[in-house]
């Protein structure tokens, strides 16, 4: 049975309209965990109150770009004006280009001096519109450090009441050590807001992550990973969303191949072993075993 066909037939032997635990970033499996909660009143509020620059860091897997594309949806659903950088690797000039084509400007000027010139116009329209245009950048640990400076220029835009331009940037911890160093200090004291995403906190947090993300993809039975399951999926994955969508993934389709109507630890099992990023725990869960005797 070809992979696609076997995953139709896992998801239709327990009940589901789609896969519950996907790892692209959609917003329709959202799940309302507290620290995304914050994260995102903290980056409305911010907003709101007219700030410069928002940062909002977390290590890989913790659900940024989720957040990023909430927020997005968010903006839209406001009517605020936005430009969406996903490809942050650009130079300066190519950070000009980027935002001019994302606010629909056509015929671009070669030199930044003009396309800077084209987009403070469009921006000062937008503000006479009712809002100044919110940039969000995602992975922002990778832009170069030219970019970087071509940012806080560009937060520079303003007239004597506002702001024409607010940023966002969504990045991995190592953007804080980029900031953090003397060439960047203007424009981290530029940041206004900051949060930082946590991994999942404990078993509980993550049996309703489960269960929320199941309930997204239609299933209405009974709780599908037995307690058991959901101890071991939490250790073996240390919380991060990401590795836990990639083991229930597994342990799914594992328990379908033997005809499982629950997921076990033994099924959990399995998929850590199939899973390298999942096997760099294996010290600590075995320690933590023996301290629960699971």
């Amino acid at each position: 049975m070809q992979l696609l066909q076997l995953t139709q037939a896992c998801e239709d032997f327990y009940g589901l309209n789609e896969s519950p635990f996907g790892l692209t970033p959609n917003t329709h499996f959202y799940v309302e965990l507290p620290v995304h909660q914050q994260a995102f009143e903290a980056m409305v509020f911010a907003l709101h109150s007219g700030e410069g620059f928002i940062k909002v860091t977390g290590e890989v897997g913790t659900g940024k770009t989720l957040l990023c594309r909430r927020l997005l949806n968010y903006l839209s659903e406001q009517n605020v004006p936005t430009a969406y950088i996903p490809n942050p690797t650009l130079n300066s000039i190519g950070l000009w280009h980027a935002i001019a084509a994302e606010l629909g400007l056509r015929e671009i000027p070669v030199h930044e001096h003009a396309i800077r010139t084209i987009i403070q116009r469009r921006l000062l329209q937008l503000v006479r519109e009712g809002h100044p245009l919110i940039l969000i950048v995602d992975e922002a640990q990778c832009l170069p450090a030219e970019t970087l400076e071509a940012l806080r220029l560009i937060s520079n835009l303003e007239t004597e009441r506002q702001k024409l331009i607010q940023i966002v940037l969504f990045g991995q911890p190592e953007l804080n050590d980029v900031l953090a160093t003397p060439r960047f200090r203007q424009l981290l004291q530029r940041i206004t807001s900051s949060t930082q995403l946590q991994p999942l906190s404990g078993v509980d947090l993550l049996s309703h992550y489960l269960r929320q993300r199941l309930a997204c993809a239609g299933y209405k039975g009974r709780d599908l990973f037995c307690a058991s399951a959901v101890r071991r999926l939490w250790l073996a994955s240390n919380g991060i969303p990401r590795l836990v969508n990639v083991l229930a993934t597994k342990a799914l389709l594992i328990a379908f191949g033997q005809g499982a109507n629950t997921i076990d630890s033994r099924h959990i099992e399995r998929a850590v072993a199939d899973t390298e990023s999942a096997l760099a725990s294996m010290d600590l869960r075995q320690r933590f075993w023996s301290l629960t005797g699971i």
